[in-house]
């Protein structure tokens, strides 16, 4: 029995390093989308109240726990019985990006009526308040769920030869691995400059050490969020173009001779922008015909 015991040991021993190996490499393939990731989430993240900004964050993590809980068996299940179902959903899910990136520089160029800025939620309503961060948890959650269903497939495909157990422990260490590493670095973010005003506050001394570190941490916070914002425009089409790209052959014949960053950003672009008014003519249907 003795000997048995020590060979199941050393049979979860060997799992473990295959799974701490393959792990590597899934995350070294997911890498650039988790950058993407981050960039696109802590855009979505930002624009609200500072005593909000955590309980809107932590709500937008919950909901991104949720979407692996979805993704993850789905995932597994498609691959080995329906993989060309895979495909269809990345596509899908490209398309919805193409047109996120799209409709925000669509925004930047042409002029049009400004929503509510965060300067103007100070004269919210509670009610309005929170149908507007409701509105930003729910835009968010869907913006993760689609690049959560990338960095999954991704990681999935780095390890399609291995065993099933090896798949679904490497994958569901990279989806969380994920969540916790982009949401941690999105709270840092959002929270850059409350800790710059505790530095401030720290001693009596003027233009000390810590008041210089405090000051460029408060100014740096709105730049921060800008840089953010184009950032994760451009994460949105780089990463709709590479479905596109990776997924169909004739796309990809097309761009193959080019750059891939430029091909992928190019095919992303116009996608996104022959995208843009089909959806937006489909809102102004949709709505035309529930508002009666």
């Amino acid at each position: 029995m003795a000997s048995g015991f020590f060979a199941l040991l050393d049979d979860i021993a060997t799992l473990m390093d295959d799974v701490a190996a393959m792990s590597k490499v899934a995350g070294k393939k997911t890498a650039g989308l988790l950058g993407d990731d981050l960039a696109v989430n802590a855009e979505k993240a930002s624009g609200f109240l500072s005593d909000r900004e955590i309980p809107v964050l932590w709500a937008i993590t919950k909901g991104s726990f949720i979407n692996k809980l979805i993704i993850l068996p789905i995932a597994f299940l498609l691959s080995a019985f329906v993989p060309i179902a895979i495909k269809i959903i990345l596509i899908i899910g490209g398309l919805y990006l193409s047109y996120e990136g799209a409709h925000k520089i669509y925004e930047w160029i042409v002029p049009h009526k400004k929503k509510e800025d965060i300067h103007d939620l100070q004269d919210l309503t509670k009610e309005e308040m929170l149908k507007h961060e409701q509105e930003k948890i729910k835009s968010a959650i869907l913006v993760d769920f689609i690049l959560s269903v990338e960095i999954v497939i991704i990681a999935l495909s780095s390890v399609e030869q291995a065993e099933l157990l090896n798949q679904i422990f490497v994958v569901s260490i990279i989806a969380v691995i994920a969540t916790i590493g982009v949401y941690g670095i999105v709270g840092l973010i959002v929270r850059m400059d409350e800790f710059g005003v505790k530095l401030i506050n720290l001693n009596e001394r003027d233009n000390s050490f810590s008041d210089k570190v405090g000051r460029f941490l408060v100014q740096g916070l709105p730049w921060v969020i800008k840089s953010l914002s184009i950032i994760g425009t451009i994460a949105l089409i780089l990463v709709s173009g590479g479905i596109f790209v990776h997924n169909l052959h004739f796309i990809h014949d097309i761009v193959h001779s080019l750059p891939s960053i430029v091909g992928e950003f190019l095919v992303g672009l116009v996608v996104g922008f022959t995208v843009l008014p089909v959806i937006t003519f489909g809102k102004k249907i949709w709505k035309s015909i529930f508002k009666k």
